[in-house]
């Protein structure tokens, strides 16, 4: 079964758990920007139905994964499925209610679901409905305030998780990550890790191009590049150069008027302080 074939099964079978509910199915993420990287990506869907999801159907969901896994245990698709399941209401207005999450570390039942900024965007832009109704007219695009609070909390993960890494390739995705933050900052648009990688190469943007160009190549071919020794060693020393990219990255962030100091504030009021940022843009 090929990975088109799997995003119908999966959708069937989600879609036949909530037949009553009328779901609206959704994939988004790096699988519509074709940056889907078997060995890295995941594949991102948001399930929204017209009413809360009963509890037995929600039983149902949060095994379904695992359950199509072990019904299909040659395809290596199945188990990367993530995202949220709830009422469109709910994801609107941040309601609390049963919700379904698959996540990488495992899925749950949970009272509530949303996606950041970032999640959101690619969502709204380039996201593909595979069943039910069109629904994100009701939706609203994050502002460029929204990305860089956003980025803000991204900053402040690199600089408390990323000083040490370990030889995989998540080490290599950190610079990915900060090279697409600069381009939203600079563009306020979203852009695929891959090309954005290869965009900050182009533009003399990171100070440590050769970790960066390492991070590209390994993002394009993920199993065959963290199979090579050198590739897991070099993995494991690459917090002194994500600090570096980071360096510039908090710079751009100085630039438009984002203060160091609102790094070390609640969540909170790092969206409130970065309200400069639209005066920036003009």
């Amino acid at each position: 079964m090929n990975l088109k074939n799997s995003i119908d099964c999966m959708t069937d079978a989600i879609t036949g758990v909530l037949a009553c509910g009328t779901p609206s199915v959704y994939l988004y993420g790096s699988i519509v920007l074709d940056d889907y990287k078997q060995g890295w990506s995941d594949i991102d869907i948001l399930v929204l139905t017209k009413a809360e999801i009963p509890q037995a159907q929600a039983e149902r969901l949060v095994g379904l994964r695992q359950a199509m896994a072990q019904q299909f245990p040659d395809n290596p698709y199945f188990r990367l499925f993530e995202g949220g399941m709830l009422s469109l209401d709910a994801f609107l207005t941040g309601r609390g209610e049963r919700t379904v999450y698959w996540g990488t570390s495992g899925q749950r039942m949970d009272h509530c679901y949303a996606l950041d900024s970032f999640g959101m965007a690619q969502l709204l832009d380039d996201g593909v409905l595979l069943h039910g109704d069109e629904v994100r007219g009701q939706m609203t695009y994050p502002t460029y305030t929204q990305l860089c609070g956003d980025i803000a909390r991204h900053l402040r993960a690199i600089r408390e998780h990323a000083r040490e890494t370990g030889a995989n390739r998540y080490a290599y995705g950190w610079l990915l990550d900060i090279a697409r933050c600069i381009y939203t900052l600079r563009t306020d648009q979203i852009i695929a890790k891959t090309a954005a990688g290869e965009w900050a190469l182009q533009h003399g943007i990171c100070p440590v191009p050769d970790a960066l160009m390492r991070a590209v190549e390994v993002r394009k071919a993920p199993a065959a590049s963290m199979a090579q020794e050198e590739t897991t060693r070099y993995a494991a020393c690459l917090g002194p150069d994500i600090q570096r990219f980071a360096d510039v990255l908090e710079k751009e962030l100085t630039a438009v008027h984002m203060v160091t100091t609102t790094l070390g504030r609640s969540d909170a009021e790092c969206v409130t302080s970065a309200l400069s940022f639209d005066a920036y843009r003009g």
